[in-house]
């Protein structure tokens, strides 16, 4: 039974990196942006913007979070599926 316990966290945890690879991957644009926009409002703040990007960098927040909620459900559930496979003989 400890195998099958080892082999879920194994699996957890690969779940959780790709998650946290993917979010990464998706932020990656947003950050360059908001890069630019720091850079830019240092020189010459402009009115609203920032608040654009706090509205966008909630969005993609909510977003990734669902996307992550959504792939450890997936995981789980294979986990469970594989448990009771393994349980019906």
């Amino acid at each position: 039974m400890n195998e099958h316990f080892n082999d879920a966290k194994h699996h957890m945890k690969r779940a959780g990196e790709t998650a946290k690879a993917g979010i990464s991957e998706e932020l990656a644009p947003l950050q360059e942006r908001v890069d630019d926009l720091i850079a830019r409002e240092e020189e010459e703040p402009e009115a609203g913007r920032f608040d654009e990007v706090r509205e966008d960098l909630k969005e993609l927040q909510e977003r990734a979070e669902g996307e992550t909620r959504e792939a450890i459900g997936e995981v789980r559930e294979r986990i469970e599926n594989y448990r009771r496979q393994r349980a019906d003989p």
